[in-house]
């Protein structure tokens, strides 16, 4: 990929995408950033880099007329929902993982190599018995599916120094437990401000491919990035 990249993130109104967000409009590498969802983020008319921001909003249910002009380099999704805020069920698997394949889906072009990083879970299963785990690893495999030249899966650990409206039951359990064994090690938990935002820009700026051993990320203990590698070969 060229020096000079243009990207597009999907749900950056939440935490983890808004510094994302910021993270590349401060970035050199990027010329260009495109913020689409179903809400926008409202920036500081003084935000670093913010003349190369496009924001648009965009419906989900008409996505080809959203996003049928768009040709990014990179395509950054941290779109996500819980069950409470869904309201059901259904409701949760459809935004958290049908809107999910369905915008990566929309953004991919048949001109240009691209790249795409989804942030899921470390809980991430397709074989799980909790809907969140398991819709997160049914996400991975379709994304994994849609033809991209390169689809990493980011798979972090319990997220510190995070906070939402609404904790997840498990996220929020877990939690109290991590919390608890890292005041002996800091082995357990991911400062999120420490290593999530710079990790997810690292592979789509240094390398034209990610590393080989990317895979073996996923081995690391829960204090590192979790990264799965679906690259084609």
């Amino acid at each position: 990929m060229s020096s000079s990249q243009t990207a597009l993130i999907i749900g950056a109104t939440g935490q983890t995408g808004r510094h994302l967000l910021n993270q590349l409009l401060a970035s050199s590498h990027f010329s260009s950033v495109s913020e689409y969802g179903r809400r926008l983020t409202d920036l500081d008319s003084n935000a670093n880099g913010k003349e190369k921001l496009e924001q648009k909003v965009i419906d989900f249910e008409k996505l080809d007329d959203g996003m049928k002009d768009g040709k990014w380099d990179v395509v950054f999704i941290t779109l996500g929902t819980t069950r409470r805020n869904a309201g059901s069920a259904e409701a949760f698997e459809k935004i958290d993982r049908e809107y999910v394949v369905n915008a990566a889906r929309a953004a991919k072009s048949i001109d240009k190599p691209q790249r795409l990083v989804y942030l899921s879970s470390g809980v991430a299963n397709t074989n799980s018995s909790f809907l969140y785990s398991r819709s997160k690893g049914l996400t991975e495999s379709e994304l994994a599916s849609l033809g991209y030249q390169d689809t990493i899966s980011f798979r972090p650990g319990m997220l510190a120094g995070v906070t939402r409206p609404e904790s997840r039951l498990l996220e929020t359990s877990a939690k109290y437990i991590t919390g608890l064994i890292g005041k002996f090690t800091d082995s357990i938990e991911i400062k999120a401000s420490h290593q999530i935002y710079p990790a997810l820009l690292f592979f789509f700026r240094a390398h034209a491919r990610p590393p080989q051993l990317l895979s073996s990320f996923y081995r690391l203990p829960l204090s590192d990035p979790h990264l799965v590698d679906r690259s084609k070969p």
